[in-house]
């Protein structure tokens, strides 16, 4: 305790008491007469640096070079005047005098004439400007103190640069000027003397612009698609001109787009114009049309003498590029740093790179920059203040420009200034329930919501007391739904899961739900439903393609009366104990193919025929849809007939058909009646007689 008390004594009293020596010599003063406005210049003025010393009193002493007559003025001050009644113009002696209790000290004397530490005002100026230089008419007040002129430096910066460009030592009058940046406002100031004596202060600024000529260069051209890299969300986006490529006040650009169906259109675009089209901001505008269906664009800025030539861009095609590049992010809030590897061979038609950023979220225009690097460098340099927000996500690509102007697209990453946790799911289910296993879905977080990169998913099931399990799922990109199956549940059982994002700073806000897995019972029964359905259905698709294979009346063609098929398929399906089951959807109506009409002839003429050894038939053919022929002769001529044009077997089928000995007596009645005029009747059989009609029916057609 002691110890401390003496401490704090010694603390306090070695600073009052540190004035045990004299005081440092004080620094040699700065005298001068400045004129005031209405040109007295009387007063002299001397001042100098204060010194840290304290408890020290300063003294000014002068007297005239040849005199020892000394004058003293006393005080603490370190500006201190000498009223012109103290003094004679010619050569002075001035120094200053430090003192305190310790002794006193004396700086080094200032020798100088009255006449040349006299400081008149400011000169006036006017300036009038040419193509490419100023010239500055100076107006001084040394006439009025019957001086001579003396020197001037004058000094011109581009309005708003800090740094000034100096001219030293020019004579009063008039003074150009040259190499100036046309169309640009500069600022300007002067300073004079007159003869030997001190220069005046800095005259106000001048401000004049310069004349205006054609812009020079190019511009700065690039698209600004925000996240994605669809051409429909894209603008064509530029750089302004520099002051010194401006030459002159920048009224407008001119945007030619070139579309894919070989059209093209030009667009003038006014900050000026009503209509919006055109929006700045600092250092860049854009065309604020998205570039749908545009294969190209050129952007030229113009004033009033003249315009820039074209910038061209290719749009690139999204999908197209196919030598992905892996980029690595440094970044912080003031700095982003991009680099990557350069590829082996480098390409002689590589131009350059391209590095850009785009705040997630942001308008275009906003929150977006790129810059061009050669084509040898492997990195890419972001740097400003505070130009990246924390917790923001910033998608960060690199391009590839070539010779021929072809822009591809290597690579992506998202980058953080400062990461931080992220929020929760927008949504969470269980999307389908077994009895074993489910399957979870949930919707991704947007990216501007991140704040920050995400790692993965955690996934937390619990059942029951002290059961927990915990699954890390990837994240795939861009994917708006992620699913993942739980297995190896229990039956019947409850269960609540939750779910949260985890970013490098750590995990986020949980998301719950609860259910319960299906029991074996309702899953066995499901299973023998299942089962059964599946049996019927392949016990109809079997039975209905036995029908299908035995059911004669499922074609649509009705046999002839001569070969009936339909017959010899019944024959078939008496035998058939099944066949009666199969039943024909729709039986359509039989068409004749051709049917042979037998003209009788007159008994006189029948009675002379029949006297001949080789009867006569004459016959007369009716053709219907199908066009085959049929004769109906005699039996000698009929069987002949048929046996030449293999007609004969089908003949023999259709006889099988009907009933063995009531069928022969009816042939052979029909064959002898065959020449009755009575009758008039055609060798039919009962089938024939049932469906196809008599000759006399056919001939009044």
């Amino acid at each position: 305790m002691a110890t401390g008390w003496l401490l704090s004594i010694l603390l306090v009293i070695v600073p009052n008491g540190y004035t045990s020596a004299p005081p440092a010599s004080p620094p040699l003063p700065t005298c001068l007469i400045p004129c005031g406005e209405e040109n007295d210049c009387a007063d002299i003025h001397c001042s100098w640096d204060p010194m840290p010393e304290a408890e020290t009193q300063y003294s000014l002493h002068w007297e005239p070079a040849i005199s020892e007559n000394e004058h003293v003025i006393n005080g603490s001050s370190f500006d201190v005047i000498i009223n012109r009644k103290h003094f004679h113009h010619g050569e002075l002696r001035v120094w200053v005098q430090a003192k305190n209790q310790n002794g006193s000290a004396k700086s080094p004397d200032a020798l100088f004439q009255t006449n040349d530490i006299i400081q008149p005002l400011p000169p006036k100026l006017s300036l009038v400007s040419h193509q490419e230089s100023v010239e500055i008419f100076l107006n001084s007040t040394c006439d009025k103190l019957q001086l001579s002129l003396g020197l001037c430096d004058i000094q011109y910066r581009i309005m708003g640069d800090k740094v000034w460009l100096e001219d030293t030592d020019v004579v009063q009058g008039s003074y150009s000027v040259d190499s100036l940046q046309p169309g640009t406002v500069h600022d300007f100031r002067v300073r004079c003397s007159c003869y030997s004596g001190l220069k005046s202060d800095w005259s106000a600024i001048h401000s004049i612009r310069s004349t205006e000529t054609a812009p020079d260069g190019e511009l700065d051209v690039w698209r600004d698609c925000g996240i994605s890299q669809k051409s429909s969300d894209c603008v064509v986006t530029w750089k302004k001109l520099p002051i010194y490529q401006a030459h002159g006040l920048i009224v407008g650009y001119k945007v030619s787009l070139f579309y894919n169906n070989n059209t093209s259109g030009l667009v003038t675009l006014s900050p000026a114009e009503p209509k919006g089209r055109l929006a700045c901001k600092e250092m860049q505008c854009h065309f604020t049309s998205p570039l749908k269906d545009v294969a190209s664009v050129s952007v030229s800025a113009y004033n009033s003498r003249g315009a820039t030539v074209r910038s061209f861009l290719t749009i690139p095609i999204p999908g197209k590029e196919k030598n992905k590049q892996a980029i690595r992010l440094v970044m912080n809030e003031e700095k982003l740093t991009v680099s990557w590897d350069l590829p082996s061979p480098l390409s002689d038609r590589l131009k350059e790179y391209v590095v850009q950023y785009k705040q997630a979220g942001s308008p275009p225009g906003q929150g977006f920059d790129w810059i061009r690097v050669k084509k040898s460098a492997t990195t890419g340099i972001f740097d400003g203040p505070y130009r990246f927000r924390r917790y923001t996500p910033y998608q960060v690509s690199l391009f590839t420009v070539s010779n021929s102007g072809i822009v591809h697209h290597l690579s992506s990453a998202i980058g953080y200034s400062v990461q931080g946790i992220p929020s929760s799911v927008p949504s969470f289910k269980v999307f389908s329930i077994e009895s074993t296993h489910v399957t979870l879905l949930w919707e991704s977080i947007p990216l501007h919501q991140q704040s920050g990169v995400i790692l993965y998913y955690q996934i937390v099931v619990e059942s029951g007391a002290d059961r927990q399990n915990v699954y890390n799922v990837s994240v795939l990109p861009q994917r708006d739904n992620e699913t993942f199956q739980l297995l190896h549940l229990s039956p019947g059982h409850e269960y609540e899961v939750q779910i949260r994002a985890v970013t490098a700073v750590g995990p986020g806000e949980n998301k719950r739900a609860k259910f319960k897995t299906k029991d074996h019972e309702t899953y066995g029964r499901l299973i023998a439903i299942v089962l059964g359905v599946s049996l019927l259905v392949v016990a109809c698709v079997v039975f209905v393609s036995y029908c299908a294979s035995h059911a004669a009346w499922f074609s649509y063609k009705v046999p002839d009366a001569r070969n009936s098929l339909i017959f010899l398929n019944m024959k078939h399906q008496v035998n058939d104990s099944l066949a009666w089951i199969c039943i024909p959807i729709y039986e359509p109506d039989p068409k004749i193919s051709l049917l042979e009409v037998v003209e009788t002839q007159p008994w006189p003429l029948r009675s002379s025929l029949e006297k001949t050894s080789d009867p006569l038939t004459i016959t007369r053919l009716v053709v219907g849809d199908e066009g085959s022929q049929m004769n109906c002769q005699d039996d000698s001529r009929q069987e002949a007939v048929a046996e030449e044009t293999g007609q004969r077997h089908e003949r023999e089928k259709y006889s099988k058909m009907v009933d063995s000995d009531e069928e022969k007596d009816r042939e052979e009645d029909n064959r002898e009646d065959c020449w009755s005029s009575s009758e008039e009747d055609q060798l039919v059989s009962g089938y024939e007689k049932h469906f196809m009609p008599t000759a006399l029916e056919v001939l009044e057609v």
